[in-house]
């Protein structure tokens, strides 16, 4: 009986250690976007200048505010993948992002914790009640459109084509909603900075407001220029 357990065993440990590898990737690809496993997302660029770009997710709200006013100070521009219902709760802001030169684009009307799970046609609904939200607002079309948690599976790659919206990544993610510490999420940007990246923030905390600050300081200190979406990749952002 051992004898054939063990036969047994040798047979199909193979197949198993394949099945494995392959949930592993198929898990690794849905969560990591620059892996392009599902869908094309652009993640950066190579350039021979020294420009970057930097992204917020999730707001606007209050602190949205504060950044602006950085961003003015330092003569940056920047893209905010805004919610739609924050679009709606601060219509202000919203506005406020397209006046000063930023580049405001789509991170879903509600950021549903289940979008891993959505059907292509409950997904591709968030993306229409957001560009719905930010064209009623602002009156820009969006074009961009970041998924919520970096999530990618087959169903968003196919609301993607629907809408006829690009995907955009990072290649720099500070970690700010999980870091307490802003020194350390600072620190993680600052390691990794380098021309052609998209550097991930989000605009819903004082911490990050901060790590902003710091941000802006070291770019203005290493003569690298923060360019909006529009500029950094030299590509059409909105419909009108």
């Amino acid at each position: 009986m051992a004898i054939l357990l063990w036969k047994e065993y040798q047979l199909y440990y193979p197949l198993l250690v394949v099945l494995l590898l392959y949930i592993g990737a198929l898990s690794w690809g849905a969560f990591d976007l620059r892996l392009n496993f599902f869908m094309h997302s652009t993640c950066g660029r190579k350039t021979g200048t020294n420009q970057i770009a930097i992204t917020f997710d999730d707001g606007p709200s209050p602190y949205t505010l504060e950044i602006l006013d950085l961003l003015d100070q330092y003569g940056v521009k920047a893209s905010f993948f805004c919610i739609g219902s924050q679009v709606l709760k601060y219509p202000e802001i919203a506005k406020q992002i397209v006046m000063q030169g930023h580049v405001i684009a789509n991170h879903s009307m509600n950021h549903p914790n289940s979008i891993g799970f959505l059907s292509s046609d409950s997904v591709a609904v968030e993306m229409k009640h957001a560009n719905q939200a930010i064209e009623k607002i602002t009156g820009k079309k969006t074009l961009l459109y970041r998924p919520p948690f970096g999530v990618s599976n087959p169903h968003i790659a196919k609301a993607l084509d629907y809408c006829a919206m690009t995907s955009i990544g990072w290649s720099i993610r500070s970690l700010d909603t999980l870091n307490r510490d802003e020194n350390k999420i600072f620190k993680r940007i600052k390691k990794r900075l380098r021309p052609g990246k998209i550097i991930l923030l989000h605009d819903t905390s004082q911490k990050t407001v901060h790590v902003v600050k710091s941000l802006l300081i070291e770019l203005q200190t290493n003569k690298l220029e923060a360019l909006n979406l529009e500029d950094f990749l030299n590509q059409k952002v909105y419909e009108n």
